[in-house]
């Protein structure tokens, strides 16, 4: 299967974040240096971080999908509190069907707990969360059978529920964690998994992920696996920090980041390739940085 790139978020110097037009102008600039290697578009779905603009994840896919038509546009990943189940199985048919088959749901547990606070979402327990998704994810795969549906469950529920029409193609579900309940769902549930490109325990976690296709049956080979970088290629090699720390309790990992050369990227990157990953999502450090890995890196690791 040939590796794909997508472009997470945006180089912090191509946008204003005080100005919509000058925002999707530098996306616009962003979009341009993407060569074919590049086939989709993603949004976090973060309601705020403490005062910086947060753009909402569902709004933002549906005009990242209307403007640019080349690409797939998908979610990294959705919380799944943040929205009714079979509301999020309307809205993302709807999608489907207005993209022609473009849209790629990533969904996840939640975890930025002051977020739901700040918004009056409840933030139960990590079990009670993952609970849930599980729920969710079994409503969003009824719901896109068309109905009616009915389900009870202990969290959610649909009382002969319809969704036409019915998404088609069928939407992809990527499920985004690194803990073992979630990966289980993944391998249950879902059409891929997605995680954090880390070095240190990347590897282990891809073993267990096999192992759990294994359990339920499900050939690797029609299982995606993707995984999200952060690249840096200053032009002062120097001023390469390598590690992007994070406070986040429920989010411990420090991020890598690649560079600070595309050869060192291609070198770093190219085991993640030989563990089966076909797809990264690229959270460029700048515009230059972009360009440079559209140029140096994405095409050589295509071929790998």
């Amino acid at each position: 299967m040939p590796v794909t790139f997508g472009l997470h978020g945006l180089p912090l110097d191509a946008y204003d974040d005080r100005d919509g037009a000058a925002f999707l102008a530098g996306y616009a600039r962003a979009v341009e240096v993407l060569g074919p290697e590049f086939t989709t578009l993603w949004a976090s779905d973060h309601l705020q971080f403490d005062d910086g603009t947060v753009l909402e994840c569902w709004t933002r896919l549906v005009y990242l999908a209307a403007r640019f038509e080349r690409f797939k546009v998908g979610s990294l990943v959705l919380g799944q509190g943040y929205r009714n189940p079979a509301l999020l199985a309307k809205m993302a048919a709807t999608l489907q069907f207005l993209t022609d088959g473009r849209f790629v749901l990533g969904i996840g547990a939640g975890w930025k707990e002051d977020e739901y606070r700040a918004y009056g979402y409840d933030y139960p327990s990590r079990k009670q969360r993952v609970d849930q998704l599980r729920e969710a994810l079994t409503i969003l795969r009824l719901m896109w059978q068309g109905g009616p549906v009915t389900f009870d469950g202990e969290y959610y529920s649909v009382a002969d529920a319809y969704c036409m029409p019915k998404p088609a193609p069928p939407i992809p579900v990527v499920i985004g964690s690194g803990g073992a309940r979630v990966m289980r769902l993944a391998a249950e549930h879902g059409d891929g998994w997605n995680w954090d490109a880390l070095p240190d325990s990347f590897p282990a976690l891809r073993d267990q992920m096999a192992t759990m296709l294994d359990e339920v049956g499900r050939p690797a080979d029609t299982f995606a696996i993707s995984a999200n970088i952060i690249v840096d290629f200053p032009d002062d090699a120097s001023t390469f920090v390598g590690i992007e720390r994070t406070d986040f309790p429920e989010y411990d990992n420090d991020q890598v980041v690649w560079g600070p050369t595309p050869a060192d990227a291609i070198a770093g990157l190219r085991p993640f390739v030989d563990l089966g990953v076909t797809h990264f999502q690229v959270s460029p450090s700048d515009l230059r940085t972009l360009e440079r890995f559209a140029a140096d890196v994405a095409p050589v690791l295509a071929r790998s």
